[in-house]
């Protein structure tokens, strides 16, 4: 059995969604992270970072927290969604990895200065506007030519990237102007499966 501990973000977003899609049993446990429930010691002793998304494999006595490493393991562990062949598997793990340093703490600082700083900060903002768009562009072109990240191939990289692009949507960025990165961004969303997972553990606004 896995137990998810979690809350609706989009890190958590992304093991809802995989563990929806893999079809694999699992056990959810809310953790609120505005009523400091990931500051609890007991979660604490699961990761001292104090952040979600964690899961513990009971049957493999494995825990792990970090996204992209719960993505991988998911994935090994259901036996989809990271291509076997060479090439697509490979560009699965590199877009994987460009959201982990590029997308998700971009797209997380711009929310920050934009949405919930107190006091506006212009030169912030307008840096992580920049900064985001650029990544947008990025991905733009690549989409161009691919329909998914991993190329033909729906992988774990379209479901981390789609975890901040849907909050980057309900935050209202506009990516009208990236038409391959809209057109992706709107198949995958019609996903049953991303459908479920972005209601877990409770359903956050829409865009």
């Amino acid at each position: 059995m896995i137990r998810l501990y979690t809350d609706a973000s989009p890190n958590g977003f992304k093991a809802t969604i995989a563990l929806e899609e893999l079809e694999l049993a699992y056990e959810l446990h809310h953790v609120r992270i505005g009523a400091g429930e990931a500051r609890r010691p007991d979660f604490l002793a699961l990761n001292p970072h104090g952040r979600i998304p964690v899961i513990v494999d009971t049957e493999a006595d494995v825990t792990l927290f970090e996204s992209a490493a719960i993505l991988l393991y998911l994935a090994e562990r259901g036996g989809r969604l990271l291509p076997s062949a060479t090439r697509a598997r490979w560009q699965a793990i590199q877009w994987l990895a460009f959201h982990a340093a590029s997308v998700g703490p971009l797209l997380g600082q711009r929310v920050h200065f934009e949405m919930f700083e107190k006091q506006p900060l212009p030169p912030a903002i307008a840096r992580y506007r920049r900064l985001t768009e650029e990544a947008f562009a990025t991905m733009d072109g690549h989409l161009q030519a691919n329909r998914y990240f991993a190329g033909a191939d729906y992988s774990i990289a379209d479901i981390a990237t789609f975890g901040w692009m849907h909050i980057a949507a309900i935050c209202g960025f506009d990516i009208s102007a990236f038409a391959h990165l809209s057109r992706w961004y709107a198949e995958v969303a019609a996903r049953p499966a991303v459908q479920r997972g972005i209601a877990l553990p409770e359903p956050a606004p829409g865009p």
